[in-house]
């Protein structure tokens, strides 16, 4: 499963670079050529909607307990498809301006090259946000992976304390088992003593039986 959304992942990010790239190239291009452009543009932009649209199926199928570090990407992906569809409008925008002014007869060299900074900050912008959310996509993940090692650390906490428990009651009941072998081992002696002295009493009995016998005959 991981498999597959990763696999989407990598056309994404190659077709979103492809897109950034055309995206700027646009205001640049000669008008028959910047229409061609902007065509293969919204063809690609569908298919990074579709390739969206798959992922986010592919989230939905991973279990809860992995599913949130997938949800923070998804959200990631979906906020720079946001940001094509508007670097794009701008573009199309540029573009429709500078129809305008070619069928007015107005060459609109000094506002194209406005246009043009503009675009080239745009980029930047564009650019360090993408940093910025790498960035903020690191330490979400980073997190995630805190929590699981701390939940990890508090299961085996708690087998510890359930190993420590057991070795107790162990102890106890091996106190205890030691009492009662001892209590039966003294009954043992007890008792042999006993028999030991039953049998001399018995023998110091036969004895002066038979004394007494001889000395009446």
């Amino acid at each position: 499963m991981s498999s597959d959304f990763e696999g989407y992942e990598q056309d994404f990010a190659v077709l979103s670079a492809e897109i950034t790239s055309k995206i700027s190239r646009v205001p640049r291009l000669p008008p028959d050529e910047k229409k061609q452009m902007v065509a293969n543009v919204e063809k690609q932009l569908e298919e990074a909607r579709e390739l969206l649209e798959q992922m986010d199926l592919e989230v939905r199928e991973i279990p809860p307990q992995s599913r949130g570090m997938y949800s923070n990407r998804m959200r990631s992906y979906k906020q720079e498809m946001g940001k094509l569809e508007t670097d794009f409008k701008r573009s199309r925008i540029a573009y429709s301006d500078e129809v305008r002014n070619e069928l007015l007869g107005d060459d609109g060299n000094s506002s194209e090259n406005q246009r043009a900074h503009l675009l080239d900050n745009t980029e930047r912008l564009e650019r360090s946000s993408r940093r910025l959310e790498a960035g903020y996509q690191i330490a979400v993940e980073t997190e995630q992976i805190g929590q699981e090692m701390l939940e990890n650390l508090s299961h085996d906490r708690e087998k510890i304390q359930r190993a420590r428990e057991r070795l107790r009651e162990t102890d106890a009941n091996l106190g205890k088992s030691s009492r009662v072998l001892t209590g039966m081992l003294r009954r043992i002696i007890q008792n042999r003593i006993l028999l030991v002295i039953l049998g001399i009493i018995v023998v110091i009995t036969i004895l002066t039986a038979i004394t007494l016998f001889i000395r009446r005959h």
